[in-house]
């Protein structure tokens, strides 16, 4: 009777109702978790995205401020050669004309102090349109007496469309030199590296619906979806985030459709610059919500049959994997940023080591993500490198390192996070600027040359004249004038005099060999038969001051080179190594190839080394540590690696001895088989 009992449709009724609504709460319990499960995830996903989008705009607003400094720097030094020529009065527009074309510079006017030209680099255009702004006025601070230099930036052009960059610098009788580039390809450098761009960039991850920088008086920048958005003094929740420097997310709408976004205001150089704001879609939340509610429909129906347990548990495991799977998608968005930019970006913790080794890392320190996992920053860096890095007053550092025998020059920029565990991490961004470093060098370098070329007929003519005039009246006055007393004093007086002569021609004439250098004349010959004439060239004094000569040749094929420069080249830095060494000791030249168009050349010796201070200073022009030297040889030298289109490095450590780098192309690149200025 008690089985009858429990049989009855009311009882079976309530039973079904009870597992109904169990297996209803159920889901819907299991709803609510799975919301908030997911609602975390794509928090410290959106955080992540954030912080890299932070990361990389920076690096954005830095490389435009370095473009800028460095254009006015070009500016500024070419504007100084035209001030000194100006005021020697030794210009025409003819000069500023082949100037302006040969320093790629797009204008280049002198105007008196009423703002009328007195000298341009162009034939005059576009005199019958109208004036979009005058020089008269722009410039009043040069022509008041109140400015020596301007920085003028980025200006409209004064009759055509479009901008210009320009600086001015004063000269005498309150006049003004202006030198104009044309803006077009820097803003179009802007356009490719700025915020309107990267932003754009990271809309391509689906998933991600918006992103955009915005500030209290509107869109700065915006992804191109992006034509309105709520206004931050108008918003409690962004005028808060903004003013507490603090991740705040919500889910709201953005063009009816309801999004996840997360926001962080975005300094630079301690600057408030704006907030950034990221939306993320709400699909995959929206999928599961619709996924629970079909798995409660189902429910109420299977409750009449056996199968429905089996049922639920199948739906309960795909709503795992489903879950498990949108987990993966949004993890994947930040990897795919990560692994795509081309900084080399570096995540690690005290307690696990480097936890996250991008492409570019792996490109940079030429070391596989299963060789630095798990390991220590130091595996990459020294101790030296890492302590500049991280005790730096500056989050972002330039820093010089070895990586597998080359130096390199990179550009650090650190940040820090804490992760769901709780354990600080920090992340280094790093830049390989090496290259650009080295076409700083050349560049400035070329602009010496060409300053020092135009003044070095003048310079011989000036001072040579006068001094074979000196000399051959000293010869004279010896010959022919003999004094009562004194005899000897003045034959010795007369004598240093013709010495200084004679040592200050020879200066003159290095100076020349120096500004005016000889074209290149490339020819093929065989790189063993010229190291052993270099060799056989100081056999004399090498076994004069017992110094051990040696040659490790592991390329002997044919080069491409001006002969008689480069044998001038290995000369110069052999008989450097010798007077280092004195006596007794070794000198050693290698070679090797490090591909098929490049050749590595090393001279090392054992003497007695350069210290720190001096190693930056050794290939300026006069710069010299020895008594007798003049100061030109290195230079020299640095000047002919160039024109062959090489690079030269030195490294040295007192008490260790030298070693001069030389990476040489075999063959003169046809862009350089000329000499400049």
């Amino acid at each position: 009777m008690h089985k009858s009992r429990l049989l009855r449709p009311r009882n079976l009724a309530l039973a079904f109702v009870a597992v109904a609504i169990l297996m209803v709460a159920s889901a819907l319990i299991e709803l609510y978790n799975s919301k908030r499960e997911l609602t975390s995830l794509m928090e410290s996903q959106s955080k992540s995205l954030l912080r890299t989008l932070l990361i990389a705009s920076e690096n954005t607003l830095q490389a435009n401020e370095t473009l800028e400094n460095q254009l006015y720097e070009r500016l500024l030094n070419n504007a100084n050669i035209i001030r000194y020529l100006y005021e020697q009065k030794t210009l025409d527009n003819a000069f500023l004309e082949s100037f302006a074309d040969e320093n790629t510079i797009f204008r280049i006017n002198i105007f008196d102090k009423q703002g009328e030209k007195l000298y341009r680099s162009h034939a005059p255009l576009h005199l019958e349109l109208p004036e979009n702004n005058s020089p008269a006025a722009i410039l009043q601070p040069i022509f008041r007496g109140l400015l020596d230099t301007m920085f003028i930036g980025m200006k409209e052009s004064r009759y055509e469309t479009g901008l210009r960059f320009a600086v001015a610098l004063a000269a005498k009788d309150s006049s003004a030199i202006v030198l104009n580039l044309d803006a077009a390809r820097i803003l179009e450098f802007r356009r490719r590296i700025g915020f309107g761009t990267l932003l754009r960039s990271i809309i391509r991850n689906p998933g991600i619906v918006y992103a955009a920088l915005q500030d209290s008086s509107g869109i700065i920048a915006a992804s191109g979806n992006v034509r309105r958005l709520e206004n931050v003094q108008g918003s409690e929740f962004l005028h808060t985030a903004l003013d507490d420097t603090v991740f705040a997310s919500r889910i709201t709408t953005f063009d009816t459709l309801e999004v996840f976004e997360t926001v962080y205001p975005f300094y630079y150089q301690g600057l408030e610059v704006g907030l950034f704001r990221l939306g993320l879609s709400l699909s995959p939340l929206k999928a599961i919500n619709t996924r629970i509610y079909r798995r409660i429909t189902i429910i109420t129906v299977i409750l009449f049959g056996i199968g429905f347990i089996v049922f639920a548990t199948i739906l309960m495991w795909q709503n795992y994997k489903t879950i498990e799977e949108e987990y993966q998608v949004v993890e994947t968005y930040s990897n795919s940023i990560i692994h795509s930019v081309s900084d080399a970006i570096i995540v690690f913790n005290e307690q696990e080591g480097i936890t996250l080794f991008n492409n570019a890392a792996e490109e940079l320190f030429e070391k596989s993500p299963g060789n630095v996992l798990s390991e220590s920053l130091e595996t990459i860096l020294n101790k030296d490198q890492c302590a500049a890095i991280f005790n730096a007053r500056q989050r972002v550092t330039d820093i010089d390192c070895i990586i597998n025998g080359r130096k390199r020059n990179l550009l650090v920029s650190r940040a820090g996070f804490t992760d769901e565990k709780g354990q600080g991490n920090r992340i280094l961004v790093i830049r390989d600027i090496t290259r650009q470093k080295q076409l700083e060098e050349q560049i400035q370098r070329k602009e010496r040359l060409s300053a020092m070329g135009e003044l070095a007929s003048g310079i011989a003519h000036e001072i040579r004249n006068p001094l074979n005039a000196i000399g051959t009246i000293v010869q004279q006055l010896n010959k022919d004038f003999e004094p009562r007393a004194d005899t000897d004093e003045y034959d010795n007086l007369t004598k240093l005099v013709y010495q200084e002569v004679r040592r200050i021609n020879k200066t003159v004439q290095d100076f020349l060999e120096f500004a005016r250098p000889q074209p290149i004349e490339p020819a093929w010959f065989n790189a063993r038969e010229f190291f052993q004439n270099i060799k056989l060239e100081h056999k004399a004094i090498l076994r004069e001051q017992d110094i051990d000569f040696t040659l490790s040749l592991g390329w002997t094929g044919e080069v491409r080179w001006d002969k008689n420069q480069m044998q001038q080249v290995f000369m110069n830095l052999v008989r450097n190594a010798v007077h280092a060494i004195q006596e007794g000791g070794q000198i050693g030249i290698t070679t090797e190839e490090r591909n098929e168009n490049t050749l590595v050349i090393t001279v090392r010796d054992d003497g007695e080394g350069i210290s720190a201070q001096t190693v930056p200073k050794i290939f300026n022009l006069y710069f010299t540590t020895k008594s007798d030297g003049t100061g030109v040889g290195l230079s020299i030298v640095q000047r002919i690696v160039y024109e062959h289109g090489g690079n030269i490095e030195v490294s040295s450590k007192v008490g260790y001895g030298t070693t001069f780098t030389i990476v040489m192309p075999k063959s003169v690149p046809a862009e350089v088989n000329r000499t400049e200025g």
